[in-house]
């Protein structure tokens, strides 16, 4: 039998692209299976409405909860902030929704999923596991991303929360888009398409000038790559809930931003002048006139990660949050 021309290039166009597809989960599911096998489960998996939420508690003292940042995991503090912290307060390290070890929200997986856990969502899970391992009256440390996230959790329990540290974090509504990127890989067929290309096939050094880029203009320590496990949010499950969350975000920041007000804990504040990736003239030095009991740390010529590259400035806050608190 004799097929037409266009039919056999049809035919085998076809062919091609469901290889390609085929090829493409293929090595994305072999790479997550690696990543996951190099980097399991640090802390304990506390199941929380049905949801698994890894958390890594250390030290002892009053209790300091940790919320990561985008695109991380709480390997990121665990490199090495938790080590100047232990002495003096018992750490509670969590992977958000869909990042590291912690799953989605219920309705928000799928390939063509374009639902996002809002930061109140992201708030209420953490904290109902944090009941679980008896947290009480935290500080509640957020970084970037994350700092949307611990003002939700005081938002949510303004008696129940002793303090907020907000490092390099996202408060305040900011113009313009957070680029092509994120609306496509956040999108019904970005998710369903380009997310497995990223994981299939996104080379080390890729990886390496993102994370370059979000220090600068510092350097990343030596180690921390390899530490925090970059295979993790590569995954396409988490990749598709990180831009998800990322691009989703603005709405929420503009309806929390009305509420600031009502946030008497003390609130310490902490950024650099010199980060790019939140700047500080859009976010903390407008979030300090918002809150009434705030203190504002501005860090000449660091960026976006001074947690790493300056831990004493972030662990002198903490210690300023806990005595604002009456906690020591």
């Amino acid at each position: 039998m004799r097929f037409p021309t266009l039919g056999v290039k049809v035919y085998l166009f076809f062919g091609c692209f469901i290889a390609v597809i085929a090829l493409t989960q293929w090595r994305a599911n072999a790479r997550e299976t690696a990543a996951e096998a190099e980097y399991p489960a640090i802390g304990d998996i506390v199941m929380t409405d049905g949801v698994p939420v890894h958390v890594h508690v250390s030290g002892t003292g009053p209790d300091l909860v940790l919320i990561h940042g985008a695109s991380g995991n709480l390997r990121d503090f665990t490199f090495g902030l938790t080590g100047h912290l232990t002495d003096h307060y018992r750490v509670i390290t969590f992977d958000r929704p869909g990042m590291g070890w912690t799953g989605r929200l219920p309705g928000n997986a799928g390939a063509w999923n374009t639902v996002s856990e809002t930061p109140q969502e992201q708030a209420a899970i953490l904290q109902r596991a944090a009941d679980q391992i008896g947290v009480k009256n935290p500080i509640v440390l957020g970084h970037s991303y994350g700092g949307a996230v611990a003002l939700a959790w005081g938002l949510a329990r303004p008696s129940d929360t002793a303090a907020l540290v907000l490092v390099s974090a996202v408060s305040e509504p900011w113009p313009g888009s957070l680029g092509w990127a994120y609306a496509a890989t956040s999108s019904a067929l970005g998710g369903a398409v380009l997310v497995p290309l990223v994981t299939a096939y996104l080379p080390d050094r890729a990886v390496d000038a993102s994370v370059s880029s979000i220090f600068a203009p510092q350097d990343p320590p030596k180690g921390y790559v390899d530490h925090v496990g970059s295979g993790l949010t590569l995954r396409r499950a988490s990749t598709r809930a990180n831009a998800q969350q990322v691009n989703g975000l603005l709405p929420y920041i503009i309806e929390m931003k009305k509420q600031y007000g009502t946030l008497t804990m003390p609130i310490e504040i902490v950024h650099g002048d010199a980060d790019t990736i939140v700047p500080a003239a859009v976010h903390a030095e407008v979030l300090i006139n918002d809150v009434p009991n705030g203190a504002l740390t501005i860090l000449p010529g660091l960026g976006h990660m001074p947690h790493h590259t300056n831990p004493e400035t972030v662990v002198d806050a903490i210690g300023r949050a806990a005595t604002r608190a009456g906690l020591r």
